[in-house]
């Protein structure tokens, strides 16, 4: 299977499917348990049939899925059919999709020699030390439990802040995120970098980076 880009992931998903870190990822609102349990035993059956299989995280009012394909380390057509059984799915069983739901959150930590506390942290955390886009910078869980971070060099002068949160979302929630950040007491330090990601500041100074899957291919 071959990997598809962001674009062509964006023009082929169905609706309410979303684009995040290698992954094609879709909020379900169940609205109950049974309607979500359900859901789940049908996702399954379809997903043996296909071969191919998704994580599914349900609780009381919904129903998370990811899909990718694990051979490739990204998403191909085979998640995209996927989805879109899902979606007939989810159809038949009355429920909706919520895009705006759907995010991932990684945590950033600004250090001067990251490669030094990688280590550290996936002790801490139970995670693994990976190679990420050819250097160690990178701890994981495997289970997708716990936030991945990541090590951005930064300079040494204080003060400075350490860690930063990366919201990924779809590009189509940034905007809202934006407006609701800013009313809320929020500024938006810079666009330069738009629509890879945007930096906010919050009241005090600390950022957060909204981030999407634009201009990254």
């Amino acid at each position: 299977m071959t990997k598809l880009s962001g674009r062509e992931i964006a023009e082929q998903a169905p609706e309410g499917w979303v684009y995040l870190l290698e992954r094609l990822q879709a909020r379900l609102r169940t609205g109950d348990f049974a309607t979500g349990l359900a859901l789940v035993n049908a996702i399954g059956a379809a997903a043996e049939e296909m071969d191919h299989h998704p994580d599914l995280d349900l609780r009381y009012g919904h129903l998370d899925v990811r899909t990718s394909s694990h051979d490739v380390g990204a998403v191909t057509g085979r998640d995209l059919r996927l989805a879109r059984t899902i979606s007939e799915l989810a159809a038949k069983a009355g429920v909706a999709l919520d895009k705006a739901a759907v995010t991932v959150l990684e945590l950033g930590l600004d250090a001067p020699a990251g490669e030094r506390l990688g280590g550290f942290w996936a002790a801490v955390l139970g995670g693994e030390h990976r190679d990420h886009n050819g250097s160690d910078d990178e701890v994981r869980d495997p289970a997708g439990a716990v936030p991945t971070i990541w090590f951005q060099r930064s300079g040494s002068e204080e003060p400075r802040q350490r860690w930063h949160p990366d919201l990924w979302l779809d590009p189509s929630e940034v905007r809202p995120r934006i407006d609701a950040a800013v009313a809320a007491g929020g500024t938006l330090v810079t666009d330069e970098f738009a629509p890879s990601f945007w930096v906010l500041a919050d009241p005090d100074g600390n950022r957060v980076c909204l981030c999407t899957w634009q201009e990254r291919d």
